[in-house]
């Protein structure tokens, strides 16, 4: 194949459904669902480029590459099938491997000859795009040089997250504005957001101003210039910048003096087309007592959700830590840590130094038996066990900003009946308690509502549609919960 007999059809197939996602009001989606470079055809179909396998699948399995058939069916009158090359950056390969997935099989990708080749990539099955960035960093004041793209390892479970923080960062205040990455304790949110203004700060030689700040101490800053009398100061401070990186707004909740300054902040900022970023421990919808045009911002442009990695990509993330510390690993070590630390990223990469920590301190071989003894501790805290009824509804009561008498009161609010549904969905698969147990701990309930509850969650995580949201939820709050239980 090497004409492109078709590539004006195709310009304006895009062209059309472009239009139709802007009068939709979803132009932000279609950037990121059809992101397919044009590459050549032959009689009866098109050859066209994506950044990942990943997003290659996802585009099939939500119906986009279909849409664009239809639409070239409509167009030229023509059936064509559409193929894709999926190029791979290894670190033992300086050329990328391109791979090509028709769209009849999109689970069928060409092998590569060599087994060392083949066997180079197994960790990394979620393609970057170019992550390029210059070879000295410099040092901006409000930023960890640890937190930059090329030391993130992208997976299924965050890689729109990912590619979504490098346009924003390579195009400021105009790719995706703003954006709002949510998900648990240590999946790297902040990593992603601070990679952000590393690379602006790094790639941008007209001293953008770029502030990185908690809403903790943003919300603590704000107080201080009330009582000092010195707000006009603050509100130039922060409506000048060219780059606001704000951490976990959940923290603002029930803060309604600072609600009011942040809301006005984003008005000003997003009006001078400067970027935004937010990062939150749970969906916009899940915030409570915050100002609903205040939520209305924050989810105004890319919301994303980070969650888990996957076995590979955990062995990716240790094999990345090993490479960043210059040390080298056995693979029963990498792989039996990959297999039991399961809760995020931190504690993975926590695991992996206090390895090395302990080889370079005994300055000898150590085997897996050691390492087993090592993260004994850290394993143990995983383990599932009967975890106390009262400590799942005081977390949930507390995430949901509700009290516990509400949790296992018989009031109908979807306020309190959603939390309620939770609460006893995980007390269920956490606990291992039977419906009555649960009855008699959520108020005196028959144990056929338990059932009806628990089975509400239960096919809301299977076919809702929100159910990516709600399974985040929900993996943030066992977190949480077996957090409180070892205190």
């Amino acid at each position: 194949m090497s004409s492109q007999n078709y590539k004006l059809f195709w310009e304006e197939a895009l062209k059309q459904i472009k239009q139709e996602y802007i009068q939709k009001n979803q132009a932000d989606e279609f950037q990121i669902w059809f992101n397919m470079t044009y590459v050549e055809d032959n009689a009866n179909e098109i050859k066209v480029a994506v950044p990942s396998e990943f997003l290659w699948d996802k585009m099939m399995e939500l119906g986009y590459v279909l849409a664009i058939q239809n639409k070239l069916m409509e167009i030229t009158g023509q059936t064509l099938k559409i193929i894709c090359e999926i190029r791979k950056k290894t670190e033992s390969l300086s050329v990328p491997v391109v791979e090509s997935v028709p769209l009849d099989n999109q689970n069928s990708v060409t092998q590569n000859s060599s087994n060392s080749a083949e066997n180079s990539n197994n960790l990394q099955k979620i393609q970057i795009i170019n992550e390029e960035k210059p070879k000295s960093l410099k040092k901006h004041p409000d930023l960890n040089l640890d937190y930059t793209f090329e030391k993130f390892v992208p997976s299924d479970s965050n890689i729109l997250a990912y590619n979504a923080s490098l346009a924003a960062a390579k195009n400021p205040g105009k790719a995706y504005n703003p954006i709002l990455i949510y998900g648990g304790v240590g999946l790297g949110k902040t990593h992603l957001m601070q990679s952000i203004g590393n690379y602006i700060y790094n790639e941008n030689n007209n001293n953008l101003k770029i502030c990185y700040i908690t809403t903790e101490n943003f919300t603590n800053e704000f107080t201080a210039a009330i009582k000092n009398q010195t707000t006009q100061k603050f509100k130039e401070k922060y409506r000048s910048l060219d780059v606001l990186l704000l951490d976990d707004i959940h923290f603002i909740m029930k803060k309604d003096r600072t609600q009011e300054e942040l809301f006005y902040t984003f008005e000003a900022l997003y009006q001078k087309k400067a970027q935004i970023v937010f990062t939150c421990d749970r969906p916009i919808s899940e915030l409570t007592n915050i100002e609903e045009r205040l939520k209305s911002r924050f989810g105004r442009g890319m919301t994303i959700d980070l969650k888990l990695p996957d076995f590979e990509s955990r062995c990716a993330i240790i094999q990345k830590k090993l490479e960043i510390m210059g040390k080298t690993m056995p693979e029963d070590f990498i792989n039996y840590i990959a297999k039991n630390v399961q809760t995020n990223i931190r504690d993975i990469e926590s695991s992996v130094t206090k390895i090395i920590g302990f080889t370079d301190l005994v300055q000898r071989p150590i085997n897996l038996e050691v390492v087993q003894n090592l993260l004994r501790d850290n394993i143990e805290q995983q383990t599932p066990g009967t975890i106390n009824i009262e400590t799942i509804q005081k977390t949930v009561a507390d995430y949901y900003g509700v009290s516990l008498s509400d949790i296992k009161s018989k009031r109908k609010n979807k306020k309190f009946v959603v939390p309620r549904q939770i609460a006893i969905y995980i007390s269920r698969i956490l606990g291992q308690y039977s419906y009555p147990q649960l009855g008699d701990e959520f108020g005196g309930r028959d144990h056929t509502t338990i059932i009806h509850s628990f089975e509400m969650i239960e096919k809301e995580l299977k076919t809702g549609t929100n159910s990516a949201a709600l399974d985040s939820t929900i993996q943030t709050l066992i977190r949480k919960i077996k957090e409180n239980s070892n205190q």
